[in-house]
């Protein structure tokens, strides 16, 4: 019976593999492999819990070219396959594709960021935080790319909380969010503005910063119904806003950050992020959008 390969090799497989993944077919949760015999079994992990199998590949003592089997849904068993390479052997990432263009094709519809300046437009309680989250936890962005106002506040003012909401402490909190912006498209990395930005005072700011370095302008679109919204807002209990603070910022979002005034001011592409209204987890939303 031939034999699997050695447990180091089966990690570096698994992590290729989910490596490509997150960038190629960013709507899956993972890729899942087991070994059996010399054969590595490859299956998508989906948001909505469905496990799904693609291909299986087998070892033939080289780490970066394997046989090819497809699956075949219809009697649930694998048959040896030709990659488009006209071959029937070749490296993990052509498997995967290969098979994922049958069975994966959603990725055909994912929104490709691309690097930049990535402006978060919506309401407080509009699912902004969540969606980041997401985005960091499927390793679809760094932790280090988001750069919040919010945190920056806790930074700077936590052992004042009295001075946090001051004219002075928002003109510290936004120099400093401007500066790690700057920091991160001057090293060519993606920055994800994380605040309410609904006003064209707010977004002039950074479309500015963007401009100086040539960087591209994303701006995602967070604009759930209001009954919507202040469900949410109840359910993560907030305190530094009451609900009509959160309304006030709900009119200014219809007001001044319709998709068309967001391009008129600058804006590279506009997107909305699905949610509530669209029956969305913030996991599903994240796999809408791929970050090159």
């Amino acid at each position: 019976m031939p034999k699997n390969p050695p447990e180091s090799m089966q990690r570096h497989l698994c992590r290729r593999l989910n490596r490509h993944a997150r960038h190629r077919w960013p709507h899956v949760d993972a890729i899942e492999v087991y070994f059996r015999a010399g054969f590595a079994y490859v299956t998508a992990e989906l948001p909505c819990g469905q496990s799904l199998p693609l291909c299986r590949l087998r070892f033939a003592g080289v780490l970066h070219t394997w046989g090819f089997a497809l699956y075949l849904a219809g009697n649930d068993s694998y048959h040896d396959n030709i990659l488009p390479s006209g071959l029937p052997a070749g490296s993990p990432e052509e498997a995967l594709d290969c098979a994922g263009a049958l069975y994966l094709n959603a990725p055909a519809q994912a929104i490709r960021v691309p690097t930049g300046l990535v402006v978060l437009v919506g309401p407080p309680a509009s699912g902004k935080t969540s969606f980041v989250q997401a985005l960091i936890a499927r390793g679809q962005i760094d932790v280090e790319a988001v750069v919040s106002s919010d945190e920056i506040r806790a930074e700077l003012f936590r052992t004042s909380p009295d001075e946090a909401e001051s004219d002075t402490a928002d003109a510290e909190v936004f120099e400093e969010r401007d500066r790690r912006i700057v920091v991160r498209l001057a090293a060519g990395h993606n920055a994800v503005a994380e605040s309410t930005n609904v006003t064209p005072q707010a977004r002039a700011r950074l479309i500015a910063i963007a401009r100086r370095f040539n960087a591209p302008v994303t701006m995602l679109r967070f604009n759930p119904e209001i009954t919507d919204l202040i469900q949410q807002y109840t359910e993560r209990g907030r305190t530094d806003l009451t609900s009509t603070d959160v309304c006030a910022y709900a009119d200014i979002m219809t007001r001044d950050a319709g998709a068309d005034q967001l391009r008129s001011e600058g804006a590279t592409s506009v997107h909305d992020v699905p949610g509530r209204r669209q029956a969305t987890t913030p996991a599903e939303a994240a796999a809408h959008f791929s970050f090159v």
